[in-house]
């Protein structure tokens, strides 16, 4: 989905763990709490418990940064930076200095684990008139994915909350979109879903170039997460011909716009989760605001 020139890059570095206990670190149904219900098989991990026991995501991305860095010394044929840490997020960050570009690499920590998923997610994933019942299952079937991020709603703010992460689900998703199996394929009818999905975070991404301080707690996983609902809401492949980008953008963007509105969008696999909160409220205005501004205006950001 990368829009302009390919200089991002996200790479998930998957550690298996086994007998995890989770346990919900607030009310979202997002954020948890990892410990091991007995002695782990994988014994390394457990200096990186805290004295509670809870296995300290501060402390394992902490020690990862460290090999990192110890191993980028030793790339000699390009230039290799890691990027100073950025508060609350789980990426560490390499940046490649490598003409006619600098390409930039987030790194991101997940523990997998081999369980099923918790109960916030139950009734989320609502996919069945859109990719079918069986996908759904296959796909809760899938192990579950846990990374380093910090719950900020906590009253102390330790660093040993992972939050659930659905990306490999998202691919899947996007990689087979179709109500009929065929859709997008060589041989097959082609569909508009991708082409609306990159032109939504395209404009957010100008926007956010624009105005980057009003626009700081809105990214690029709300547009995402707007357009998985979007699929659910018009299932068929006929509701997104390729020949009417321009009237199922519009039908998108209108569902945005709606959401930011209401300071309403449910997480797509944990519905009682609001990614829009009100406390963003002013933010969510923001960019109502400058979207519409751009409708009415025939998308003048576009020709810029």
């Amino acid at each position: 989905l990368q829009i302009s020139e390919p200089d991002e890059f996200d790479i998930m570095l998957v550690m298996p763990v086994s007998g995890l206990q989770l346990e919900a670190s607030d009310d979202t149904g997002a954020y948890y709490y990892a410990s091991f219900k007995r002695n782990p098989k994988e014994k390394y991990l457990l200096k990186f418990l805290d004295e509670d026991g809870k296995l300290s995501a501060f402390k394992i991305i902490q020690a990862l940064r460290d090999i990192i860095k110890r191993e980028v010394k030793n790339i000699k044929d390009v230039e290799v930076t890691v990027k100073r840490k950025k508060a609350g997020s789980p990426a560490i960050t390499l940046l490649i200095k490598n003409p006619p570009a600098e390409i930039s690499v987030d790194i991101i920590l997940a523990l997998k684990v081999q369980q099923s998923w918790p109960p916030s997610t139950q009734d989320g994933l609502k996919i069945e008139q859109w990719l079918g019942r069986k996908v759904r299952t296959k796909f809760r079937n899938e192990p579950l994915y846990l990374v380093a991020k910090q719950n900020k709603k906590e009253k102390v703010l330790r660093g040993n909350t992972w939050r659930l992460s659905f990306s490999h689900i998202e691919k899947a998703m996007m990689n087979n979109h179709g109500n009929s199996k065929t859709c997008c394929e060589s041989d097959g009818p082609k569909c508009c879903r991708k082409g609306c999905l990159k032109l939504l975070k395209y404009l957010l991404e100008r926007l956010k170039m624009k105005y980057p301080k009003e626009l700081e707690k809105i990214c690029s996983f709300h547009v995402k997460t707007a357009f998985f609902h979007s699929c659910v809401m018009w299932p068929n492949d006929t509701d997104w011909c390729s020949g009417d980008l321009d009237h199922c953008f519009q039908k998108y963007l209108g569902y945005f716009l709606d959401c930011l509105q209401k300071s309403h969008l449910p997480h797509f696999f944990i519905p009682q989760y609001n990614l829009l909160s009100v406390e963003d409220k002013a933010s969510s205005d923001f960019l109502s605001r400058q979207i519409n501004f751009q409708l009415n205006n025939g998308f003048p950001v576009f020709q810029e």
